[in-house]
């Protein structure tokens, strides 16, 4: 008997071997056929869709659950756009915490306001309390006096208490740790909300590190949410890289570096498991750190900066290759995209494994030489389409005419045979997937202007960018990412199909149902 008969619906399989059907069966969690493979046997439960969409289940290999649930649990200041405006709502969350209380805010943003503020603005508000501004592209922040004066000792820390990159990180270590129960609340609450939108896998991008400093513990509050029938959605933790420590293994097992107990991609199962090995190499455009060959055309004369220098970053990336890691290389501007592929290059060179799948999670400008490197080392372009749509206008006046059309590429990729694979990195941007495959298709910003319209991709190629190829990407492509018999039960019910509408209507298309496992209660 099946578990459950889905009927009279339109499946979108994105499977090419069937790519349509009408009916499907599930039983312990899997489907176990299509129309005809299924007809007559009795099930448990029968879900008639009245004619609604089947699709395979939206994968995001490219998130932060923790820090969008922590986030959209704090008080943000992403509304203002008047300093004094600002300073306001830090005086209103003062008025009721109590003396020594750390202050989260999220959203902030200098670019949007009359005046940035400075630490000595916030010191008019804060009446002793710790005061952190988080930035809108989780790559800055804005702290008092109070936390300047735990980092006396920190490089990059500015006196104006505008900190970027490893300052900012250093300014989160002194921050009280979260707590267990704290995280996996942070964690459930972001989850639920990439469920309602379709989303039924993805991978948290980066665990452990000290970027971020949230806790080196973040991955027990995971298994924790698992364990309690807390998490929502199948998900893969991406490692860290300074979460590896040195280790002494035999020399025909390359491995130089590891987790304390020699873990890598693949550990796990089900709905947690341990996917890349993540290596920062830049900043972010919003805070003018990812890295540039050509500076940034806002008179600073600044071409961003790597997060250390190019033989310490491919060192890392070569020890993850060699350890047996899938590598995932933050590298938003074209200097880091250069650093990251001359590291594949090397560890491929070193210990060729030609189904590596590492990554380049951004790849934000990439210019036309750097393609065929991509292409030749079978990197996977792990991009966020939402990005140009929120931050396009500002990205593509910073780079210029010359290098607009660059940004966050599609069809170029496809072109040169790069896997293009879709993210939100939620929560800097939205993370609605059905908002995104429309960007991908339009290229348009808020504004309405046409960010490198020659990127543009058809709605079916979107699609594959957020299930087929997502799946890939995490190496999941044998449990995942197509409705196929044998696969897991995971997916999405729509109220249209995304490939009839007109493109500027498919953000809007209502999610109906999700399921996981072939379970679409929560």
């Amino acid at each position: 008997m099946l578990a459950l008969r889905i009927t009279n619906a339109r499946v979108i399989t994105m499977d090419p071997a069937r790519p349509e059907a009408r009916e499907l069966g599930v039983w312990h969690g899997r489907i176990v056929g299509l129309d005809e493979e299924v007809a007559g046997l009795p099930a448990r439960r029968t879900v008639d869709l009245d004619g609604a969409v089947v699709l395979p289940g939206f994968i995001d290999p490219h998130v932060h659950l923790t820090w969008a649930g922590l986030k959209a649990a704090a008080p943000s200041v992403a509304p203002c756009r008047r300093a004094d405006d600002v300073l306001r709502a830090v005086a209103r969350a003062v008025e009721g915490s109590p003396e020594g209380t750390w202050l989260d805010f999220g959203g902030y943003d200098q670019r949007t306001l009359d005046r940035p503020l400075t630490a000595a603005d916030l010191d008019t508000v804060s009446a002793g309390r710790k005061v952190y501004l988080g930035h809108l592209s989780g790559h800055a922040c804005l702290v008092n006096s109070a936390v300047l004066g735990d980092l006396a000792a920190t490089e990059g820390v500015r006196a104006d208490g505008f900190l970027a990159e490893g300052a900012m990180g250093a300014a989160l270590r002194t921050r009280p740790p979260h707590s267990l129960a704290e995280l996996t609340d942070a964690i459930e609450r972001a989850a639920l909300t990439c469920r309602a939108e379709g989303v039924t896998a993805c991978a948290e991008a980066g665990v452990g590190g000290r970027l971020f400093g949230r806790t080196p513990v973040e991955a027990a509050a995971y298994q924790l949410a698992h364990e309690t029938g807390r998490l929502p959605l199948r998900v893969r933790l991406m490692v860290a890289a300074d979460a590896l420590h040195p280790v002494t293994a035999a020399p025909e097992d390359t491995t130089s570096h590891a987790l304390d107990l020699g873990l890598r991609t693949g550990f796990g199962g089900g709905r947690l498991s341990l996917g890349a090995l993540k290596v920062f190499t830049d900043g972010g455009m919003m805070a003018r750190t990812a890295a540039l060959t050509a500076p940034y055309e806002d008179g600073s004369g600044s071409t961003g900066e790597l997060q250390d220098t190019p033989e310490a970053l491919t060192a890392a990336i070569v020890a993850g290759h060699l350890a047996g890691w899938q590598v995932a290389v933050h590298a938003i501007g074209d200097r880091a995209v250069d650093v990251a592929l001359d590291a594949f290059a090397e560890a491929q060179r070193r210990a060729p494994r030609p189904d590596a799948r590492h990554r380049v999670e951004h790849a934000g400008l990439v210019r036309p030489d750097q393609l065929p490197r991509l292409a030749d080392l079978g990197v996977t372009a792990v991009v966020q389409p939402s990005f140009l749509r929120h931050y396009g206008d500002d990205y593509a006046t910073v780079l210029g005419a010359g290098r607009a059309d660059w940004l966050y590429r599609g069809r170029a990729f496809l072109a040169h045979g790069i896997p293009l694979v879709g993210s939100s990195d939620r929560p800097v941007a939205d993370g609605a997937p059905l908002r995104a495959i429309q960007f991908m298709v339009e290229r348009a910003s808020l504004s309405g202007r046409i960010i490198g319209p020659a990127e543009a991709v058809t709605v079916e190629e979107a699609l594959r960018a957020y299930t087929t190829e997502a799946a890939r990407a995490c190496h999941w492509e044998a449990e995942t990412g197509s409705l196929a018999p044998g696969k897991r039960a995971d997916l999405v019910v729509l109220g249209d199909d995304p490939r009839r509408v007109e493109p500027s209507k498919i953000g809007g298309i209502e999610v109906l149902r999700t399921f996981l496992d072939g379970d679409d209660r929560l």
